[in-house]
């Protein structure tokens, strides 16, 4: 199964834990397909750098290393403009070009699409409920 992970999600997951973390550990251990285009990477990697400079974490941006290695990275080739907050384009591009089925998101100018053509946009918690039972 092909994802992509809002920034939030993959935020939350490294910092906090729950449901955002049981989605990580399943991409590093293989059982899901997470992609990525390399404008999601930077943000993700520019959002933790954020984050550790401002002492809300005791890591560093090392973390991100082998989540990435295990993430199908794509150029992306659509242009989508239907988001709220014309940032978060990006993933629904990413998840059109990869043919990925969820985008998993905590972000509500996202999840208030719901569906785009086939990608549904789900919170972690039901993607964790729905695919990843205990």
């Amino acid at each position: 199964m092909r994802i992509v992970v809002d920034t939030n999600v993959l935020i939350s997951g490294v910092f906090f834990g729950g449901f955002p973390r049981k989605i990580l550990s399943s991409i590093v251990n293989g059982k899901i397909t997470a992609c990525a285009t390399s404008e999601i990477i930077n943000e993700y990697e520019e959002i933790i750098q954020e984050m550790i400079d401002r002492k809300q974490g005791h890591i560093n941006r090392a973390i991100l290393i082998p989540l990435i290695k295990t993430m199908e990275i794509i150029e992306p080739s659509s242009h989508i403009a239907i988001c709220r907050d014309p940032d978060d384009d990006k993933f629904l591009e990413c998840a059109k070009d990869s043919r990925a089925l969820y985008i998993v998101s905590g972000d509500k100018d996202l999840l208030v699409i719901e569906k785009y053509e086939n990608i549904q946009i789900v919170t972690a918690k039901d993607f964790c409920e729905e695919y990843l039972p205990d």
